[in-house]
């Protein structure tokens, strides 16, 4: 079953790339098999994150950036990581319905995938759903975030180029120079350029970059996705940036740190599933929870006996 699933991923089968993603998302153990089986195939797909604040704009760019990309021979596929519905546990797939212009004009995967309440915006399985649409062909990899705000850092451990989008209309800019996910910026799209204020939040980037808000310059380009003004020299941004990082060394350094980090990130994963899978688990969970709602003990001892229990 796996190896016809791999054979038919690797051939670029939409359908299996699609049932490997659900794997990826729902069966962990299969999905651990699966991967192992796709690892050679992967690492060659450029992986690009895009963050920024709800509303401006972000999935009207990436679908602007599909249909260019793919115009250029390049195949693509996209991950939007959208809110999870509380009734069924799912995406919303409000992302999806804004980019049908890319799978309209070409042969774009996009996928939504929800984020299971997981912070930094993204979903736990993002990372091994990109390693599934690269070991399928994929020579561009686009990760979205939700877009809650400030916190949305995690994506530029995942990918090799973070694009921060901001607009007139996402807030007040001193914020938005305040906030974690311009530290990670490797390029700043402001959209919406034809709306008053763009200049504007475009000066006041600049003057704090000049102050030392960061360590690095970092290329602007102000864009108006909606009629695709400003998108072409995103990707050319996007592809300098790629091919300094290559030159440089800075590219299979990050791809190192990556790794770690998904590393780490899989450890921690393996381990609680460990703890809680095991026989007797939840009835030792209720007896703590119970000694420590009697108010018999602190909730940290018991947790620490709790653990040295589900470990022993």
């Amino acid at each position: 079953m796996i190896a016809e699933l791999v054979r038919s991923i690797l051939e670029g089968d939409p359908r299996a790339v699609a049932q490997a993603i659900s794997t990826v998302e729902n069966e962990p153990a299969e999905a651990q098999t699966l991967l192992s089986a796709l690892h050679a195939k992967v690492g060659r797909a450029a992986r690009i994150g895009i963050t920024g604040p709800p509303g401006v704009g972000k999935s009207t760019l990436i679908n602007e950036m599909a249909v260019r990309e793919q115009a250029r021979g390049r195949r693509v596929g996209v991950i939007a990581v959208d809110p999870t519905s509380p009734f069924t546990g799912g995406a919303l797939l409000g992302d999806r319905v804004r980019m049908h212009k890319a799978t309209d004009e070409g042969a774009a995967f996009i996928r939504s995938m929800a984020s299971r309440g997981m912070a930094g915006g993204i979903a736990r399985a993002t990372a091994d759903a990109a390693d599934v649409l690269d070991a399928a062909g994929k020579d561009v990899v686009i990760i979205e975030t939700i877009g809650v705000g400030q916190s949305e850092i995690e994506v530029s451990r995942l990918t090799d180029c973070t694009l921060v989008v901001l607009s007139p209309e996402s807030g007040d800019s001193i914020q938005a120079m305040k906030s974690g996910i311009m530290e990670v910026a490797d390029l700043i799209v402001i959209n919406k350029k034809d709306r008053p204020g763009a200049d504007r939040l475009m000066h006041d980037l600049r003057s704090a970059f000049e102050l030392g808000l960061r360590k690095r310059n970092v290329e602007m380009i102000q864009t108006s996705a909606y009629n695709g003004t400003g998108v072409p020299e995103v990707l050319e941004a996007v592809d300098r940036y790629l091919e300094h990082a290559r030159t440089s060394g800075s590219f299979r350094e990050r791809r190192r740190r990556i790794l770690g980090h998904r590393l780490r990130s899989a450890c921690e994963f393996m381990m609680r599933q460990s703890l809680w899978d095991r026989a007797g688990a939840p009835r030792m969970l209720d007896h703590a929870t119970e000694a420590v709602f009697n108010g018999s003990r602190p909730l940290y001892e018991a947790a620490r006996d709790l653990l040295k229990e589900l470990s022993s």
